[in-house]
């Protein structure tokens, strides 16, 4: 069968919540550990396991890495970005670590939180960055920041990574998302930080975010248990519309090697505040099931949304029904 994730959040912390979401088919969950450290979650953990053995289920338990993704900093409150408007990033303004500030320069434009908000840069001062709005929404902090046709180069695993990986085992986490892997290196330096801290049985999710994992992955097969087609950063590195051929090409080569992967991303979008998905987020799912899927995650869908468990269940029912296409199966 295809596994059935949700991601941990505050519309899903409760332990009756985490039952239902079980009783609907749900057989793992992520933590994302860009905005939290592992420590911090044991409650949130000892909760889900508690719901999956009263469900009869032995839950996948996923940790999300920071890894090289650019993030802007934590930030006290929210700010609207207009469009037509400008702000800075940097000194004197959003906060970036320095690094990101190097890679830019004028014309050149910035994605914000998965693309959803788009900006230009018009001028590069020292350490500030002055941008201007092209597409506006909220900035919330820690939200993901992509710099167009650039490529950062990153340490594999922050220092904070290295402290979640050492206490993976510890809190009984299964498996490893390791975000916009690059060349076979990055994920050798996963492997091999998970086996000096007893993970040698933790399974690594190589998640494909930008051009350089699609052109490398089979280079990935050796080292990863797991591919992940991550669409939000990966559909920021490249015009939107190509997405999909990409996604496609993934599976297939995935298919073709043997190489179990997951489809993420805008799955159930709508059902954060919906009840019933569109028509065109279950076809996207049972698509995704159809050409191999082995996984399949929802994200701010549970963490966020109004309705954790009624994702889950289209979720599942979804896949269930492409399985069965698929396999001749019920």
């Amino acid at each position: 069968m295809v596994d059935i994730f949700g991601t941990i959040g505050p519309a899903c912390e409760d332990e009756q919540v985490l039952l239902s979401m079980f009783r609907e088919g749900m057989t793992g969950i992520r933590i994302n550990l860009s905005h939290v450290m592992l420590e911090d979650c044991r409650e949130s953990i000892e909760r889900v396991k508690n719901a999956a053995a009263e469900c009869g289920v032995s839950p996948k338990i996923l940790i999300d890495m920071q890894g090289p993704e650019l993030r802007i900093g934590a930030m006290s409150e929210p700010v609207m970005l207009t469009e037509g408007e400008s702000f800075f990033l940097g000194d004197g303004g959003i906060f970036v670590d320095s690094a990101i500030i190097g890679y830019l320069e004028k014309d050149i434009e910035v994605l914000l939180d998965d693309g959803r908000i788009l900006a230009r840069v018009v001028a590069v001062n020292g350490a500030t960055a002055c941008l201007k709005v092209l597409r506006g929404g909220i900035l919330r902090g820690k939200k993901s920041i992509a710099i167009k046709d650039r490529t950062t180069e990153m340490p594999a695993l922050t220092a904070n990574d290295l402290k979640n990986l050492a206490l993976a085992k510890e809190y009984g986490i299964t498996g490893v998302m390791q975000p916009f892997v690059r060349t076979a290196e990055d994920l050798k330096y996963v492997r091999k930080a998970l086996d000096e801290n007893g993970g040698k049985d933790i399974r690594i999710y190589a998640k494909i975010e930008n051009m350089s994992g699609v052109k490398n992955l089979v280079s990935f097969f050796a080292y990863a248990d797991e591919i992940v087609i991550a669409r939000g950063d990966l559909g920021n590195a490249m015009p939107l519309w190509e997405l999909p051929a990409i996604q496609k090409r993934i599976s297939k080569t995935c298919n073709e090697h043997g190489m179990p992967f997951m489809v993420v991303t805008q799955m159930l979008t709508t059902m954060e505040h919906s009840k019933v998905p569109t028509r065109a987020e279950v076809s996207d799912i049972y698509n995704a099931v159809l050409d191999g899927a082995s996984s399949v995650m929802v994200t701010g869908e549970t963490a966020m949304g109004d309705y954790p468990s009624e994702v889950i269940r289209y979720l599942q029912k979804t896949a269930q029904t492409a399985y069965g296409e698929l396999y001749g199966a019920t």
